[in-house]
């Protein structure tokens, strides 16, 4: 249980480092230690409050396929700005990326929707690092 739970918050906290370097709108006060405290709070975060949010939100989750899963996360994600000092997001501001093969536009997100945006981009991040991991 320990080391799930370490492992977890390893993935977490580079998921975040690795998501301020290339989007804008999330604030760490305190640079790396808000960073490692934001990854303890999302992962204890994960670990006991996501799974009574996704049981709340088990209807709609089932109506909308499994889409509405990303809800769940942004509501996690906002509990740990209320309980994280100096972790704050603002907004959500990707200045875009183009190269020969691919361009993705510059997008801008604010409000909820920015909690939705940072916990879709969160959970594939984490997703593909723990995936790198097994």
């Amino acid at each position: 249980m320990i080391r799930h739970a370490l492992k977890h918050f390893l993935i977490n906290a580079v998921s975040l480092y690795l998501i301020s370097l290339a989007v804008s709108g999330m604030v760490f006060a305190n640079g790396t230690n808000t960073v490692l405290l934001t990854g303890v709070a999302l992962t204890l975060a994960s670990l006991i409050v996501k799974p009574i949010i996704n049981i709340l939100l088990l209807p709609i989750n089932l109506i909308t396929f499994g889409l509405f899963r990303w809800v769940g996360y942004a509501i996690t994600l906002y509990i740990v700005t209320l309980v994280v000092p100096g972790f704050k997001i603002v907004d959500f501001a990707f200045k875009g990326f183009s190269s020969y093969w691919i361009s993705i536009p510059q997008i801008s997100l604010g409000g909820v929707v920015a909690f939705i945006a940072f916990s879709f981009i969160i959970s594939i991040i984490s997703s593909f690092i723990d995936w790198l991991l097994k």
